[in-house]
């Protein structure tokens, strides 16, 4: 039984896929755990020659992945091809760890014993990818697992069942043995039941999930039942501070990629703008003849920044958070209605304050609200005054003042004259608070997706007291 994907803004079928259910589970874990024991036994530079294979086959279906992720989720070619270009990053990126997946030998107190530290392959994990960044978020649910010997399933989102499909036939062409790499997709419906046979079978070590912190409060409370370790990524209120010395251009340029790149369906998206008291009325109004310049249209004509948005209830709550601010004495700056039901135009809205929904709650749309601060004490307040803490960012001409300031957000990532938006391969990537905890990237994925074992070899004849 298949079930459909309709294009959010025309209503057509956009993709079908095997509606699998928790039965299919087991047979699915018990042929990636077969995979697993032939993939890592192979060393290292095997695996990173199958992995470079893959990043070239990603690369080779350019055409289908942009026609899959315009039809099942409104993008814009323009996020798709970036979607592409990092995802294909990310998987040279894994290859290049698989010999840098070192231990090392440790000082005993015990003469004679050689003492070892060692990072060996878990098993089979299980990557858990949402919609918004698809073929990014997907690739890195398994890369870095791949390079350190592990097997992978993908549970595939409903959203863009077609687009994480395509990544594991890119995979499957590259070579990697039978079971290795493996994708579950399901009725949204059938969602939990299905995520909840993965994470009991005995096969799967340990999960690694990007989404909501709702849906990630859950995915941990059962892998807990069993003991397993799971990293999450999941939602953010992304502060920008402005402070009065900021280059205020610079930092306008910065706020529209970082509040509205692919609409603001990212999670390191710009949620709050916090600018201190003294340029506040100059950056809004220089914020909002930005906003006011970029257009909304329909992704499959290519001729506008921003796109659709991934549903009808996105542009609801989004609106439903507009209006909270405004009746509690919020200034809307620029915005407008929204077409054909999921164009929603880039809202802005100055003067929020501490009690309005739009500063607590992840909008994971294109609106943002400015929050005025009294000075550079009160901004890091502001800043933290929230229960995510994924990215920030700060704006000043003074360095020096911006790596101290950065220090105290609460966030796993904080950018100095950058965007909230900012991702590379090889940087440790994830949150605090309830952004989640663990990390993807670089060697930090490493350290995620290894067990550390610790292991001796005796060299003398052993003195006991008994």
């Amino acid at each position: 039984m298949n079930f459909e994907r309709k294009n959010p803004l025309t209503g057509e079928v956009a993709s079908s896929a095997v509606a699998m259910q928790a039965s299919d589970i087991p047979a699915i874990a018990s042929r990636a755990q077969a995979g697993f024991a032939v993939w890592s036994q192979m060393g290292p530079n095997a695996r990173r020659a199958v992995l470079m294979k893959a990043a070239s086959a990603l690369e080779a279906k350019k055409d289908d992945f942009v026609a899959a992720m315009m039809g099942e989720i409104g993008a814009t070619a323009g996020w798709a091809m970036f979607n592409l270009g990092l995802a294909a990053s990310m998987v040279r990126e894994a290859a290049a760890l698989t010999t840098q997946i070192n231990g090392e030998v440790i000082p005993s107190d015990k003469p004679g014993c050689l003492a070892m530290a060692l990072r060996e392959p878990v098993g089979v994990l299980l990557g858990i990818a949402p919609w918004n960044a698809p073929i990014i978020l997907g690739v890195r649910a398994i890369a870095v697992p791949l390079a350190c010997g592990n097997a992978v399933i993908l549970k595939a989102s409903e959203s863009c069942p077609r687009t994480h499909a395509l990544i594991i036939e890119a995979f499957a062409e590259a070579g990697f043995p039978e079971g290795v790499v493996n994708v579950v997709t399901n009725a949204p419906a059938d969602a939990g039941e299905v995520v909840g046979a993965l994470i009991d079978a005995p096969e799967v070590k340990r999960i690694n999930f990007t989404g909501s912190t709702g849906v990630g409060r859950i995915i941990a409370r059962r892998a807990a039942e069993h003991l397993k370790p799971v990293l999450l990524e999941l939602g953010g209120k992304a502060p920008m501070i402005v402070l009065e010395d900021a280059d205020l251009d610079e930092a306008v340029k910065a706020a529209a990629f970082g509040a509205y790149m692919n609409q603001g369906q990212i999670c390191m998206s710009t949620e709050r703008i916090i600018v201190v008291d003294a340029v506040a009325d100059e950056f809004a109004a220089k914020f909002a003849e930005k906003v006011k310049s970029m257009a909304v249209g329909d992704p499959r004509d290519g001729n506008t920044p921003l796109g659709a948005v991934v549903d009808r209830k996105t542009v609801d709550h989004c609106y439903s958070l507009i209006e909270d601010a405004v009746a509690k004495g919020a200034v809307l700056l620029t915005g407008g209605e929204t077409t054909q039901n999921v164009l929603m135009p880039a809202h802005l809205v100055d003067k929020v304050t501490q009690d309005m929904k739009l500063f607590r709650d992840e909008s994971f749309g294109p609106v943002v609200g400015i929050a005025r601060a009294r000075d550079e004490a009160h901004a890091i307040e502001l800043a933290n005054d929230t229960e995510y803490g994924l990215s920030a960012s700060v704006f000043t001409r003074d360095t020096a003042r911006g790596l101290k300031v950065a220090r105290l957000i609460q966030s796993g990532i904080c950018h100095v004259n950058g965007p909230t938006v900012h991702d590379e391969a090889q940087m440790p990537f994830g949150g605090m608070k309830s952004s989640g905890y663990g990390r993807f990237g670089g060697k930090a994925g490493i350290d995620a997706f290894t067990e550390l074992r610790w292991i001796t070899i005796e060299t003398q004849p052993g003195h006991y007291p008994i």
